[in-house]
This record gives structure tokens, sequence and C-alpha cells, in this order.
């Protein structure tokens, strides 16, 4: 029997299967993360969840057809310019300054079209804008 009284080799810690099992976790972590593109984003405007549906006694309805006509509290305007719808919101808006502007946009209507009416509202010294929207189908369900 060999009864050496001599030096014990201290264990040592292999890190090579350590690092094997990382790198295999590391690589299923990079193949099953999903990427998501901004760029892809699709919007459906406007629809919107509200609660009740407010009552301005001082409002002042601006309508902005798909074509980019406007009409004012139901009335036509003439010309698409922020100068003329300034003085047509001018015209209407019997509270003043406390007029509360309400626009009903059409939802394929362009974006210029919106800013139109928004920059003619400031013109005018209107500056309590809202927008309308109808409620979602989701929300519509009781």
């Amino acid at each position: 029997m060999n009864f050496r009284a001599g030096s014990r080799d201290e264990p040592e810690i292999n890190l090579i299967p350590f690092i094997d099992v990382l790198l295999v976790v590391l690589i299923f972590l990079m193949l099953s993360t999903t990427y998501s593109k901004f760029t892809e984003l699709q919007l459906t405007l406007p629809v919107a969840d509200t609660d009740a549906q407010r009552d301005y006694p001082k409002e002042l309805l601006v309508s902005v057809s798909s074509d980019g006509a406007y009409g004012v509290n139901a009335v036509p305007v003439s010309g698409r310019s922020p100068e003329i719808l300034a003085s047509a919101l001018l015209a209407a808006s019997k509270a003043g300054k406390d007029t509360v502007v309400i626009i009903n946009a059409d939802a394929s209507a362009k974006h210029q079209a919106v800013i139109t009416v928004m920059e003619a509202a400031r013109r005018a010294g209107l500056t309590q804008i809202t927008f309308a929207t109808q409620p979602s189908a989701k929300s519509a369900k009781p």
C-alpha cells in the first residue's frame, strides 16, 4: 500500500466549461430577442376613448374636410389661408378670448390643414383649442 505523507494537489476550477455554457446562453438570448422597428408604426387617427362628452357653451366648431376645405360653425370659408380663416374665426367668436375652438377634422385630412386652423386660432387670439374624435369600437361596446 502506498501511504505517502506527501503533498496534496489543490483542486482547481476549470473555467472552460463555464465559459462554454455562458456563450451558449448568450447566443440563445441574441437569437430569441425580437427587435422592434419604429419606422413601421401603423397609425389610425382620429379615434380616442373619452369619458363623457363635455358641453362647451362658448364653442366654435371648425370643420376640416378631407380635401382641405374649412367651415366655421357649419358656414363654409372661401379661402384656405390662415389670414382668411383667422378673420372668419374672429367674426364667429362671440365670447372673445374665452371661446373654445373645437377642430373637427376628417381622418384623411392633411396634417397641414389642421395646423393652419391652429395658426389661424393663434392669430385670432383664441388659445383654447381641442379636437373632436369619435369613440373607438372597443369603447363603444357596453
